[in-house]
């Protein structure tokens, strides 16, 4: 058994709510007779999770209902409360995701994609067991020509390259004119399209496909094909028009899989009351609570609300959810955040004990934590099992050790490293690369890494390998070189996208230019159906807020509330500290704070008291 942490009688004691101080209290005991483990801090930097997660000591007897684990109101009480201000590593610092799938040699055309997301606009499928199977359009598993199908590279499949080259408007006649011709459009022809439009991120294409599929039957819908339709109209559109399609699905073929889709695309999207409201859907409904629909709670806590993963492991242990991998990779890493490492190495231990072992990705990120939280020597044993007997057996460990060994400031290591994979490295191994050397101030070693990949690769080149080069100017403060590199990328026709516009955006502001940053990201949200990314606006918001500009600050506050960016403390701490700069009252904030359904952290409490003492007394303004 699991033995995760509980507090079992004061939850009961609360009726249908789950407050997460109740469940934090380390030294209380359980009146059912079993005290919680003392080792289980709740106070270090505000979060639940720091302390021993694991319980040796179960008490029994619980009394839950359906609303009372995950009921709306109880949990949106203090939806974004963070544990700390310096929450923007979520942004800038790990990754929940790997940004785009890698090939292993340069030169392989299903590389050119598109350029990834921040971890606030992909979902944890890459990550989950079974994810991929769950927000795929067919379940290529059960089809081994399915199987093939999916195989082959991208450019192989001739209707895949007729959308491609179609615009939006001439898809449908597209489409009809590939079957008039007498051409197959079998499960498995469908299957390779599909899922290479959504490697391109081209989802406005690939739900016009699915919406012609649907129209025109030329597909027998499963429960999965409607989760992926749903899947990309939420992408697509949006979560309403997601749940208003969902309604017509057959309630036959409306199963856990589609609301599951639909709670992803919640979590992705940050929307802490929808994510709840689905997930309490799909107990209400009576399907059963998976590893999948725990790991995307635990995701958005992990984002919004760390105090509330407490909750999350109780409702777990009680419905008896095994944990996956990724699981405990999301535990692991908001140990790491809250830098508690001893806690982090207690997960490490359980998930051992459960019978997995870390994979590169968990290696990595202990690494990586080690590194922020001063224990080089932790770090660099890591590093050596990630290496093992031969770097050039271990060559997919090379990239994450390319990045961990600049963030300890060995460029010799990274000098080895490098020369394994220097004859005929990878993307991936390129772009990390170039990260590295950038980190290591080596300017013009990460140029010549840029320029061999430009030279090997003969194809057009993707945004994402400027976009690297373009983060090193914009941390150096390159200007004049970063709008060369930005014209080349133009002008060799890549495409522009969220990576890029945060590149510019850095690497104006590092420049001193805010206002030029500003104008990027306003046409960039204009021009595009893509949004920025998130980082992106809170680069532009921070250095407002530095200045004491509160009148732009409000902008870009306002700019991210219409954007679909809500429900987040960091914007919030951001939009105060412009007023504490600005040395003016906030008026009426915790009022703007409430109606937005957030409630101030330590953090915050703090810049509210400040921007108090600057209220204006009847003496004050007699001595003014």
């Amino acid at each position: 058994m699991w033995a995760l942490r509980r507090a079992a009688n004061p939850l009961r004691n609360q009726g249908h709510r789950i407050v997460a101080a109740s469940a934090c209290s380390a030294k209380s005991d359980i009146s059912g007779g079993n005290p919680v483990s003392n080792e289980w801090n709740c106070e270090k930097d505000g979060c639940s999770s720091a302390g021993n997660m694991f319980l040796n000591s179960v008490s029994h007897g619980v009394s839950f209902t359906k609303m009372s684990i995950l009921g709306t109101r109880s949990l949106s009480s203090h939806a974004g409360a963070k544990s700390s201000d310096s929450e923007n590593d979520v942004e800038e610092g790990f990754s929940d995701l790997e940004l785009a799938p890698e090939t292993d040699k340069v030169g392989d055309s299903s590389d050119d994609l598109e350029d990834g997301l921040s971890e606030d606009e992909l979902s944890v499928e890459g990550k989950d067991e079974g994810a991929d199977h769950a927000l795929g359009l067919l379940d290529a598993a059960k089809d081994t020509n399915v199987e093939k199908a999916l195989n082959k590279k991208i450019g192989t499949s001739p209707l895949f390259k007729i959308l491609m080259e179609a615009p939006r408007l001439s898809i449908n006649s597209a489409l009809d004119k590939w079957v008039e011709e007498g051409n197959a459009l079998g499960r498995s022809e469908i299957s390779t399209v599909i899922l290479n439009l959504r490697k391109w991120k081209l989802y406005g294409k690939a739900l016009q496909f699915a919406e012609w599929l649907e129209t025109n039957k030329r597909l027998d819908f499963t429960e999965r094909d409607y989760a992926s339709y749903v899947d990309l109209i939420a992408k697509v559109h949006g979560i309403q028009r997601a749940e208003k399609y969902i309604e017509k699905i057959p309630k036959s073929l409306s199963g856990e899989v589609i609301y599951r889709t639909l709670l992803a695309n919640c979590v992705a999207a940050g929307n802490i009351k929808k994510s709840e409201e689905v997930f309490n859907k799909i107990r209400d409904l009576g399907f059963p609570i998976t590893t999948f629909a725990i790991n995307q709670l635990l995701l958005l806590y992990k984002r919004v609300d760390r105090k509330k993963i407490a909750d999350v492991l109780v409702l777990m242990e009680k419905e008896n959810v095994k944990p996956s991998l990724f699981t405990y990779w999301l535990l692991i890493d908001t140990k790491g955040r809250a830098n508690d490492i001893s806690g982090m190495e207690q997960v490490v231990e359980k998930m051992k004990a459960d019978g997995m072992e870390p994979d590169l990705n968990i290696q990595a990120m202990l690494a990586k934590h080690y590194i922020f939280g001063g224990l080089k020597e932790k770090a660099e044993s890591m590093l050596k099992q990630m290496e093992g007997d031969d770097i050039k057996e271990n060559r997919y460990a090379c990239k994450s050790l390319l990045r961990l060994y600049a963030d300890l400031g060995k460029a010799e290591d990274v000098e080895r490293v490098w020369k394994v994979c220097q004859t005929h490295p990878s993307f991936s191994e390129c772009l990390a690369a170039i990260d590295a050397w950038g980190k290591l101030d080596n300017v013009e070693n990460a140029e010549k890494v840029f320029e061999d990949l430009m030279r090997t690769w003969k194809r057009r080149p993707s945004s994402k390998y400027y976009n690297a080069l373009l983060k090193v100017y914009a941390n150096h403060k390159l200007l004049s070189k970063g709008k060369e590199l930005a014209k080349r990328m133009s002008d060799n026709g890549c495409r522009i996208g969220p990576l890029t516009w945060d590149a510019l955006v850095k690497l104006y502001v590092e420049s001193g230019e805010v206002e030029k940053a500003d104008s990027i990201l306003q046409k960039a949200a204009q021009q595009n159906q893509i949004k920025p990314l998130y980082s992106s606006y809170l680069t532009v918001l921070d250095q407002y807020a530095k200045r004491g500009d509160v009148h732009n600050a409000e902008k870009i506050f306002h700019r991210l509330k219409q954007i679909g960016y809500a429900g987040r403390m960091r914007q919030y701490q951001a939009l105060l500290q412009a007023y504490i700069n600005a040395k003016t009252p906030a008026y009426g904030f915790r009022d703007r704070m409430k109606a937005d359904n957030m409630f101030p952290n330590k953090p915050v409490a703090a810049q509210l008291a400040a921007v108090d003492a600057f209220r204006k007394t009847q003496i004050s303004e007699l001595l003014d």
